[in-house]
C-alpha cells in the first residue's frame, strides 16, 4: 500500500479564515478590493511596526516588479541580484527590460556576500552602468547580513529592496525582516509560513508611495468619471476573497513561526554527531529564522542525491536547494560577480519537510527514513 505523501511544505489552514470569507460573501465582496484587503494590510502593518505601509497585490513577484517601477528601473538599466534565490527575484528585472547582474552568496546565511556585491557595484560603475538598485533575499527565512549589505548599497548611493518573500517573522536585531530596505515584499504563496492561496505585499515607507503603488496595481485609472489612462498600469491588486483567508492566517503567524522553527529543531537532533550533514543556522544570537525550509549541506553532490532518493522512496518530499540564478539557461549570457559558494551550496544542499502541519506520525516516518540512510 502506497504510503500517504509528506510534503515539503503545504498550506496549513486555521479555523477563522472561512468566517472572513463568509463574510465577504455575505456581504457581496468577491470583486477585487474591500475590507478583507484593507483588514490584512493593517494586520501587516500592525505586526512589522517600523511605521510601514503596506498594498497587498496578487503575488510577491508583483509587489517586486511593483517596486522596481517605483524606483525608476527602465530599460538598459542594470538591477543586482542575489544569485541563490527562487527565479521570481530576477524576473521582474527582466519585465522591465533591464538586465540582472548576479552576485554570490556568503557561506554564513547563504545570502548576498557583501564582498562580491562591492565588486559588482565598483565594475559595473566603471563600465558606465551604475545598477539602480539591489535586491537582497532573506534566503529560506534566514536574515541577510542586514548592516554589511546595506552599508556597501549606501557607500554608492544605490536602494535595496528586500526579497522578504520566505521570511514573515523572522527577524535581525529584534528589527522585523521586510523593514530594513526603503522597500520590502512579502509573498502568501501556498507553501509560504502563511497563505492568502496566492498572494503578495510590497512594505512601502509611507503612504504617498503606497498610494502609488496602489494606482500602479489598479490598472492606473486617473480621477475622471470615464476610464482615462496616463500611465501603463497593471491588474496586481489582491482579491478581497484572498485577503479574507490572509487575515485568518496572520492570527496563527507566531504560532506558524514556532511550528518551523520546532521542524528545524527536530532535524538538528536527527543530525546531531553526523559530521557529514550540516545545517543552515543561524550564524549568531542578532539573527531570528523562521526556519521556513529547513535546508542541510550534505558531504556531496552524490550523498544529497542518495539521501533526496531515500526520502522519495519511502514518499517523502525533499527538494535541492533554488538553483543558482547565475547557472540557469534564461540567464545564462548575464554578468555575474563572486566565486562558488552558491553553486557549491547548489550542489550539496537539501531541503526538508518543514511544514507547520506536520504530524507525530509524520515526523517518526522521516526520522526512520534518515535514520535508515544514515545507517547503510
Amino acid at each position: 500500500m502506497t504510503k500517504n505523501k509528506i510534503w515539503l511544505s503545504s498550506p496549513h489552514m486555521g479555523e477563522n479564515e472561512q468566517k472572513y470569507i463568509k463574510e465577504a460573501f455575505d456581504h457581496n465582496w468577491v470583486a477585487p478590493l474591500g475590507p478583507n484587503v484593507n483588514g490584512l494590510e493593517a494586520d501587516l502593518e500592525g505586526f512589522l511596526g517600523e511605521e510601514k505601509k503596506i498594498a497587498a497585490v496578487s503575488t510577491g513577484t508583483a509587489a517586486l516588479h511593483l517596486a522596481l517601477i517605483l524606483l525608476g528601473v527602465k530599460a538598459g538599466d542594470e538591477v543586482i541580484c542575489q544569485s541563490l534565490t527562487f527565479s521570481a527575484s530576477a524576473n521582474p528585472i527582466v519585465y522591465q527590460g533591464a538586465t540582472p547582474v548576479f552576485v554570490d552568496s556568503e557561506p554564513d546565511t547563504w545570502n548576498i556576500c557583501p564582498g562580491a556585491l562591492e565588486d559588482a557595484i565598483k565594475e559595473r560603475t566603471a563600465l558606465g552602468m551604475k545598477p539602480k538598485a539591489v535586491i537582497a533575499v532573506h534566503l529560506y527565512g534566514m536574515p541577510y547580513k542586514v548592516e554589511e549589505i546595506h552599508a556597501v548599497a549606501g557607500k554608492y548611493d544605490i536602494p535595496v529592496i528586500e526579497d522578504a518573500a520566505e521570511a514573515l517573522g523572522s527577524h535581525y536585531k529584534g528589527q522585523n525582516c521586510g523593514t530594513f530596505a526603503p522597500m520590502a515584499i512579502l509573498s502568501f504563496n501556498g507553501n509560504k509560513i502563511i497563505t492568502t492561496s496566492g498572494g503578495g505585499a510590497l512594505v512601502c515607507p509611507d503612504e504617498d508611495l503606497k498610494k502609488k503603488a496602489v494606482f500602479l496595481a489598479t490598472q492606473a485609472r486617473d480621477q475622471a468619471p470615464h476610464y482615462q489612462h496616463s500611465h501603463i498600469g497593471y491588474n496586481y491588486r489582491m482579491s478581497n476573497i484572498c485577503a479574507g483567508i490572509g487575515r485568518g492566517q496572520m492570527e496563527v503567524l507566531e504560532e506558524r513561526v514556532a511550528q518551523r522553527r520546532g521542524m528545524h529543531a527536530f532535524y538538528t537532533e536527527i543530525f546531531s554527531g553526523v559530521k557529514e550533514i550540516t545545517l543552515l543556522r543561524a550564524p549568531g544570537t542578532d539573527y531570528f529564522c523562521n526556519h521556513w525550509l529547513t535546508a542541510i549541506l550534505t558531504e556531496s553532490f552524490e550523498q544529497r542525491e542518495a539521501l533526496r532518493l531515500a526520502l522519495d522512496e519511502d514518499n517523502i518530499e525533499s527538494r535541492p536547494v533554488w538553483k543558482p540564478m547565475h547557472l540557469q539557461p534564461v540567464f545564462k549570457d548575464v554578468p555575474y560577480y563572486g566565486g562558488r559558494v552558491a553553486e557549491d551550496i547548489f550542489d550539496r544542499g537539501l531541503c526538508l519537510p518543514s511544514g507547520s502541519n506536520l504530524t507525530d506520525t509524520d515526523r517518526e516516518r522521516i526520522r526512520s527514513a534518515i535514520t535508515k540512510f544514515l545507517s547503510i
